[in-house]
């Protein structure tokens, strides 16, 4: 064994997915539950997972490393939240009031708040500002488990403020310890000043693409009523991906517009939203590599039908959880939270929605070597603060972390 850096010793648990790669079909939701527990960490790698009595006989005696005791206490991977908009200035709070009196997000939408909204507050900001909102953002998320997530841009819907914002993600990824995966989210909705949807994109395409490629991993489009069709959505993501950018879409939110067969044609990571998916979008989607990435807390917040969840693992489509956290229709950061709502609202399994946060979560980010406590993964580990792993999901917003390790180092 390599030099030991970090022992936690004596967990009542230890619990991770199976396997590798994302978790579908039967296997959607199989964990290994080491117990009791040790884990050793080499740097920013896991080296080993197992009982304590083998763990201990494998160290060099002598040797000094940092020790965590996990006594009463079990141990998961680091959550994975790949589906986040923490770029953005303002709030909301005068909407959520409204939507509380009976108004509806799309007709909010429509009479120029939602996103048009915050695109105003954004825009006026000054790039330090987005940066330290950001960062605010991503230390909210960490709190509540959260060590890798996704970021998108989308709320600047010009040159100037979609470059800030990517340059915001980027800046806050390397300040805080979650690791960020960004996302250019051109084509978010029509701002006020573009006629149509497809002069907008014509715009993005030519004159923002260019610049905004170098900045991200990924590009997302929403393909919905008021915002995007599929011929637009098409020529985006089709232009994204010749700058060498993977594929998500937004889809399905409240209409089904096509947005699915369009992701199997063009091998999206994922397709996300899916409250509207009827039953033939999800088993076409079923048949593919391209994920359900499902957000109960919007639907949730905005009162919307939840997305057919049960129906997508049982005809065994790859399944990931996300909290959607944005300003406007899913102000939650919470990936545990997340969690409760897929066990209490669509039917998962306890199990099923651990795995839709790690291994199913890493697998729509591409980033493979998160998501697992297991030798040669990255040494994301929460200790939470409970003998039993479930807690994580049952203990309804509790959170109760005893301790964050992000690539080996105790937070």
């Amino acid at each position: 064994m390599a030099e030991v850096t970090l022992l936690i010793h004596d967990l009542t648990a230890a619990v991770t997915p199976e396997g590798t790669g994302p978790l579908r079909g039967r296997e959607f939701g199989a964990l290994r539950n080491h117990s009791p527990a040790s884990v050793v960490i080499t740097g920013d790698r896991i080296a080993a997972v197992g009982p304590p009595a083998e763990i201990l006989r494998g160290l060099r005696s002598g040797k000094d490393y940092e020790s965590v005791d996990g006594s009463g206490k079990v141990a998961l991977p680091g959550l994975v939240d790949c589906h986040t908009h923490p770029a953005f200035l303002g709030d909301r709070a005068e909407e959520f009031e409204l939507r509380s009196s009976g108004a509806t997000y799309e007709e909010i939408h429509a009479s120029g708040g939602g996103i048009r909204s915050t695109v105003a507050a954004t825009r006026a900001g000054r790039e330090v500002d987005l940066r330290s909102s950001v960062e605010r953002h991503l230390g909210w998320m960490l709190e509540h488990g959260t060590m890798t997530a996704e970021a998108k841009s989308g709320y600047g819907l010009d040159n100037e403020t979609e470059l800030k914002s990517l340059r915001a993600i980027r800046d806050a990824g390397r300040r805080s310890p979650v690791e960020v995966y960004p996302t250019f989210l051109g084509a978010h909705t029509v701002p006020s000043e573009f006629d149509s949807a497809a002069v907008y994109v014509e715009f993005v395409i030519e004159e923002v693409l260019p610049e905004a490629a170098p900045l991200a991993r990924f590009a997302d489009v929403f393909l919905e009523r008021g915002s995007f069709a599929v011929p637009e959505a098409r020529l985006y993501l089709e232009a994204c991906r010749e700058y060498g950018l993977d594929l998500r879409l937004h889809a399905d939110q409240f209409s089904e517009r096509g947005a699915i067969p369009l992701a199997v044609e063009l091998g999206t990571r994922s397709v996300d939203h899916l409250e509207a998916t009827g039953e033939s979008g999800a088993r076409l989607l079923a048949k593919t590599d391209v994920a359900a990435v499902l957000l109960p807390a919007c639907g949730l917040f905005l009162g919307l039908p939840l997305p057919p969840a049960r129906l997508l693992a049982d005809e065994g489509a790859i399944v990931a959880l996300a909290t959607d956290f944005n300003p406007g229709s899913s102000f939650c950061e919470s990936l545990p939270l997340v969690m409760n709502l897929a066990c209490t609202r669509l039917g998962l399994s306890p199990a099923e929605a651990l795995c839709a946060c790690t291994a199913n979560a890493a697998y729509v980010l591409g980033a493979e070597d998160v998501g697992r406590l297991a030798p040669g993964y990255r040494a994301d580990v929460l200790i939470l603060d409970s003998p039993d792993w479930r807690y994580v999901a049952y203990h309804l917003g509790g959170d109760r972390f005893a301790a964050r390790i992000k690539s080996g180092q105790v937070l």
